[in-house]
C-alpha cells in the first residue's frame, strides 16, 4: 500500500503548481482583460459548470470509492471501471445536448455563445480522461508530473498570446488546456491499471442510486458555488462579477491547498469504513483535522489581515473594491473547511452516508439562492459573499449532529490551542507592519515572512503533533547525511 505521506506531498506539489502558475498569470491577465472581460470569462465558466455537473453526475467521487474496493483485482477493476465510464459517456452526451439547446433558446447568451462553446470542451476532456482511475490507484507521481507540465505550458501560452481585452476567448481556451487538456493522456496511460472500454452490460440498478444521490448533492454544491456569480452577472453585470470572482479565486487557492490533502485520503478511508476499522479511521481523521487546523486557520486569518494588499497585487487598483468581499469570503472558508470539507467530504462520503449529506446540500442551495436574491441587489459582490459565508455556516450546523459517535478525536483542545494562538500573533504582526506605512509589496513580504517564521517557531516549541514530527524527521535525515 502506497505511503499516504508521499501521496500527500505529491498532491500538495500538484495543487501548488495549479496555484502558483495561475497566481503568476492572473495579475497579468486581470490587468490586460480588466474587470469586464474577466467577468465574461468567469460568467461563461460558471454557466458551463452546470452542464459539467450533468456530465460527471457525481461519478468521480463514486468511482474512486467503488473502484478502491477492487483495485487489487485487475479483471474486477476493469469491469467496474468500464461500467462507470460507459455511464459517464452517456451522461456527457446528455449534457452537451442540453447545453446546445440552452444556447439556442436563451437569447441573452448570444454574447457568450462562442466563449461557452470553448469552455465546454473541458467537459469532453474530463470524461474521456477518467482521471478518477489514477486517484483510485493512488498514482500521484503521474498526476503531479502531468499537471505541472500542462500548467507550465498554459503559463507560457498566456504570456505569449494574451495581449489585449479582445483576447479573452483565447485566455479561456488556454485555461481549459491547463485544467482539462492533460486528461487526454489518460486514455493511453490508464491501460497499465486496467482495460476501460465502453460496454452495454451495465448494472444500472446498483450504480444509479448512489450516483444520482451524489449528483443531487453535487448539483446543490454547484448551485451554492456558482449561483452567486451567475446571479451577480444577471443582476449587477460583468464588472461586479469581475470583482467577486477575483476574491473567489484567491479563496479557492487556499481551499485547493487544503483539498489536496483531503482528496488523497479518500480511497484509503473508503477501505477502512468498509472494514469497520475505527482505530485506523480515528487515527487518520485526527491527522486530517490537525492538518486542516494547522494550514487552514493561519491562511484564513492571514488573508483577512492583508486582504487589501492581496487584492492590489493580484488585480491592481481596479479591483480594490473587492477587499471587503475577500474578508467576508475568508470567514465563510473557515466554516467550509470544518463543515463540508471535513465532516461532509471526509467522514460522510467515504462511510456511505451520502443521503444525509445530499439533503443538507439541497437545503443549503435553496438558502443560498434566496439569500442572493435579497443581498445582491443591496450590496452587490459583498452581498454575494455574505450569502456564501452564511451558507457555509449553515452546512456546518446541519452536519454536526450527524457526527458518527464511533469516531473519537481525543484532546481536541490540544490540537487547536497552538495554531489558534499563532493566528492571534499573525494578526498582531500584520497590524504592526502596517503602522510603518511601507510599500504594499514590502508590507506583504514582511507580513508573510515574519508571520510564517513566528507561526512555525510556535508550533515547534509547543511540539505540535502534525508539524513537529515532520520537521524532526527532516532534521534527522540532514544529520545522517552529514
Amino acid at each position: 500500500m502506497k505511503s499516504l505521506r508521499v501521496n500527500t506531498i505529491l498532491n500538495i506539489i500538484k495543487t501548488a503548481s495549479s496555484i502558483i502558475f495561475p497566481f503568476i498569470t492572473f495579475p497579468y491577465v486581470s490587468r490586460v482583460l480588466m474587470p469586464e472581460y474577466i467577468g465574461k470569462v468567469n460568467f461563461g465558466s460558471s454557466y458551463v459548470s452546470y452542464f459539467s455537473l450533468i456530465a460527471t453526475l457525481g461519478i468521480t467521487t463514486y468511482a474512486v470509492r467503488e473502484c478502491s474496493k477492487c483495485k487489487n483485482d485487475k479483471n474486477k477493476l476493469s469491469r467496474e471501471a468500464s461500467e462507470i465510464y460507459s455511464i459517464n459517456i452517456f451522461t456527457t452526451i446528455i449534457a452537451y445536448v442540453l447545453l446546445f439547446l440552452s444556447i439556442i433558446l436563451f437569447k441573452d447568451l448570444n454574447n457568450y455563445r462562442n466563449l461557452i462553446i470553448i469552455q465546454s470542451t473541458a467537459i469532453l476532456f474530463t470524461t474521456l480522461g477518467a482521471d478518477w482511475i489514477n486517484t483510485t490507484m493512488e498514482d500521484y507521481v503521474y498526476i503531479t508530473i502531468r499537471s505541472v507540465v500542462f500548467e507550465a505550458l498554459a503559463l507560457i501560452l498566456t504570456l505569449l498570446f494574451v495581449k489585449k481585452p479582445s483576447d479573452y476567448m483565447l485566455y479561456a481556451a488556454i485555461t481549459v488546456l491547463s485544467t482539462s487538456g492533460a486528461n487526454i493522456m489518460n486514455i493511453f496511460y490508464r491501460k497499465k491499471f486496467c482495460n476501460i472500454k465502453i460496454t452495454w452490460n451495465i448494472d444500472w440498478k446498483r450504480h444509479m442510486k448512489p450516483i444520482l444521490c451524489l449528483f443531487v448533492m453535487l448539483l446543490s454544491q454547484t448551485i451554492f458555488n456558482s449561483s452567486d456569480i451567475t446571479m451577480l452577472g444577471l443582476i449587477k453585470g460583468d464588472f461586479d462579477v469581475g470583482l467577486y470572482s477575483t476574491a473567489v479565486k484567491i479563496i479557492n487557492i487556499i481551499n485547493q491547498l487544503i483539498a489536496s490533502v483531503l482528496w488523497v485520503v479518500l480511497p484509503r478511508l473508503s477501505v477502512y469504513f468498509v472494514e469497520n476499522d475505527y482505530p485506523k479511521i480515528n487515527s487518520l481523521l485526527r491527522k486530517i483535522l490537525g492538518l486542516i487546523v494547522v494550514l487552514g486557520l493561519p491562511c484564513v486569518v492571514g488573508t483577512i489581515a492583508i486582504s487589501k494588499n492581496i487584492i492590489y497585487i493580484v488585480g491592481g487598483d481596479s479591483y480594490l473594491a473587492a477587499t471587503t468581499t475577500l474578508k467576508i469570503l475568508s470567514v465563510g472558508l473557515l466554516f467550509s473547511l470544518f463543515g463540508g470539507g471535513f465532516i461532509g467530504n471526509i467522514i460522510l462520503l467515504p462511510s456511505g452516508q451520502e443521503n444525509y449529506y445530499m439533503k443538507v446540500c439541497c437545503i443549503n442551495a435553496v438558502f443560498n439562492i434566496v439569500a442572493n436574491i435579497f443581498l445582491i441587489p443591496l450590496f452587490g459582490s459583498n452581498g454575494a459573499a455574505l450569502s456564501t459565508a452564511a451558507s457555509s455556516l449553515l452546512i456546518l450546523i446541519l452536519l454536526i449532529p450527524k457526527f458518527d459517535r464511533r469516531i473519537k478525536i481525543d484532546n481536541l483542545l490540544g490540537l487547536i490551542t497552538a495554531p489558534a494562538l499563532g493566528c492571534v500573533i499573525i494578526y498582531i504582526i500584520c497590524r504592526i507592519v502596517f503602522l510603518f506605512q511601507l510599500n504594499m509589496y514590502i508590507e506583504t513580504i514582511l507580513c508573510l515572512g515574519l508571520s510564517a517564521f513566528t507561526y512555525l517557531l510556535l508550533l515547534l516549541i509547543s511540539k505540535n503533533e502534525i508539524v513537529y514530527p515532520i520537521v524532526s524527521n527532516i532534521v534527522d535525515k540532514i544529520k545522517k547525511r552529514d
